[in-house]
């Protein structure tokens, strides 16, 4: 026999289950694990502990400027209490770097977060991302080219570690235990960066946005149907190729004086019939 349930318990009952959708729905995007967190800066801000559990340590560096201008904005792409992480950055005029220390052979992935809070159109600020002076990871990155005002972009940098060899893709160099993450200036405005993590594991093992938010265009509505024969004509005219050969005046190449001529003789004529009639 199926139990039946009270008003009051059926109520207690929505209620929970309402929370735990809630719940599901602002959770952020999870993976199995997340690999060994070997490094975590919030560049230009406090620490921070995120939806994730990574502990970000504040900003040690002292060189460039550090600002907090971002947090006039929203940042999209993120959960509210990660907007931190994007909204606080570190930029400088010229060059600069952070180091940091690996101590153990393996598999590594550099996280970078950026989001741009400034420019409101391409081509406004474009630099680097270089390793180890060698290994150039990110070129010419414009962030609002690729993601837009105040939303967040990662970029993610598989390397490893091996016997004193740092390898990035198909590159390799010489490793003395530091990664040197370096921001390089170039033609358009400051290098800057918002948040730094290195994990070590693979790709699967880190934290990643979800997709880009949708620009949609508005959906232009379908014409009504018309078989009118103006309808058609004009339907023919938008068809028409734009090679499509011009129809050829017959007349573009005769000579007006030709036409005049014959008006002449008929005026010649007309002139002394009338000059009868008038006697008449």
């Amino acid at each position: 026999m199926m139990a039946t349930l009270s008003w009051a318990e059926s109520s207690v009952l929505s209620v929970a289950v309402a929370a735990v959708t809630v719940l599901l729905i602002s959770s952020p995007a999870t993976i199995e694990a997340i690999g060994e967190v070997v490094y975590a800066i919030n560049c230009g801000g406090p620490a921070h502990v995120d939806v994730y559990g990574i502990e970000y340590k504040k900003d040690p560096l002292s060189v460039g400027f550090a600002s907090d201008h971002g947090k006039n904005l929203a940042i999209r792409r993120v959960p509210e209490q990660d907007q931190i992480l994007y909204q606080t950055e570190r930029y400088h005029l010229a060059d600069f770097a952070y180091n940091v220390p690996i101590r153990a052979d393996g598999e590594y992935v550099l996280l970078l977060k950026f989001s741009e809070v400034w420019f409101t159109e391409p081509n406004q600020k474009v630099f680097d991302v270089q390793l180890n002076g060698e290994h150039l990871v990110v070129h010419e990155l414009d962030i609002f080219a690729v993601a837009g005002l105040g939303i967040a972009h990662d970029e993610l940098v598989p390397f490893s570690v091996r016997k004193g060899t740092l390898k990035v893709g198909d590159e390799s160099s010489k490793f003395d235990g530091t990664l040197k993450i370096e921001f390089l200036k170039r033609h358009r405005d400051n290098p800057k960066i918002n948040a730094i993590v290195v994990i070590r594991g693979r790709i699967e093992d880190v934290p990643q946005l979800p997709p880009m938010p949708r620009m949609d265009r508005p959906e232009v509505e379908d014409e009504e149907e018309d078989d009118s024969p103006e309808k058609k004509i004009v339907s023919e005219k938008r068809r028409r190729p734009h090679t499509e050969p011009k129809i050829i005046d017959p007349y573009a190449n005769e000579d007006p004086s030709s036409m005049i001529f014959p008006i002449f003789i008929a005026i010649a004529a007309f002139i002394p019939l009338v000059f009868c009639l008038c006697r008449l």
